[in-house]
């Protein structure tokens, strides 16, 4: 599928996304508690300016070092973020939880959470933000980017849907904003086993009747490193085998509670 069919997909999934009967917490018109959540294991080439430049975007912001043997700690810390120490490598989602669980305890309305690679730029946050405040606000809004996606990455978001029934082009974007609703989900005990933050999280979301949507937004290439997941076929293959186990489960779930 070119460009133009892969962005005519993303509108039309959009658009078509049902709306289910949840509870949602918009954007007031006064300046809303969020909390900018960043996990990262040795990120310290990067998070810097990432902290830097949401900082000036006006945003509290919380990096969770996931048991990093670089500096990402002190980097983060010198560039303005409130910092969480993993005592151990316990992966993405667990980082991102244990950002949800203090932006809650904070008091917070929504989280925002981005990549430590800059990857993700942190002047798109408004661009979320926007769809937030809306009549029809979701729960859970994805900056999404079709145009980043190898073939590796495409094939896994195919497989991806086909395994999942969820109807999200950008299954595995980290960018998103989450409501009171979303956080207050995600952050329970039942939802921390998990090791990917992506399809896991959107078919809790799902099974929970919480409503996600998309935004297109740009992305940049990542600045160092690689991909965990997509720059090797076996990863791919391991993910999708993963992932069809957490789907299958959850699916089956659904099923068993259907009146």
């Amino acid at each position: 599928m070119g460009q133009t069919g892969t962005k005519q997909e993303f509108r039309r999934a959009a658009r078509s996304a049902s709306r289910k009967n949840c509870k949602v917490t918009r954007l007031r018109s006064e300046t809303p508690d969020i909390v900018v959540v960043v996990p990262a294991r040795n990120e310290e080439a990067d998070v810097g300016q990432v902290v830097e430049r949401v900082v000036a975007n006006g945003f509290k912001i919380v990096v969770v070092d996931d048991h990093s043997s670089d500096r990402t700690r002190e980097v983060s810390r010198a560039a303005g973020a409130t910092v969480l120490e993993l005592p151990f490598h316990a992966g993405c989602w667990a980082a991102i939880q244990a950002g949800m669980r203090y932006a809650r305890q904070q008091g917070c309305s929504h989280v925002v959470t981005l990549d430590a690679d800059g990857q993700h730029n942190p002047e798109n946050i408004s661009l979320l933000l926007a769809g937030m405040a809306a009549p029809d606000a979701p729960n859970v809004m994805i900056g999404a980017c079709v145009e980043r996606a190898n073939g590796r990455r495409r094939l896994a978001w195919r497989v991806l849907r086909w395994l999942s029934g969820l109807q999200i082009i950008d299954l595995t974007s980290g960018f998103r904003v989450y409501d009171r609703a979303a956080v207050d989900l995600l952050a329970s005990d039942r939802h921390t086993l998990l090791e990917y933050q992506d399809v896991g999280v959107l078919l809790c979301l799902s099974h929970g009747n919480l409503h996600v949507s998309e935004v297109d937004v740009p992305m940049q290439p990542r600045c160092h490193g690689v991909s965990r997941i997509f720059s090797s076929w076996p990863m791919v293959g391991y993910y999708l085998i993963y992932s069809a186990l957490i789907g299958g489960s959850r699916r089956a779930g659904l099923r068993t509670r259907r009146p």
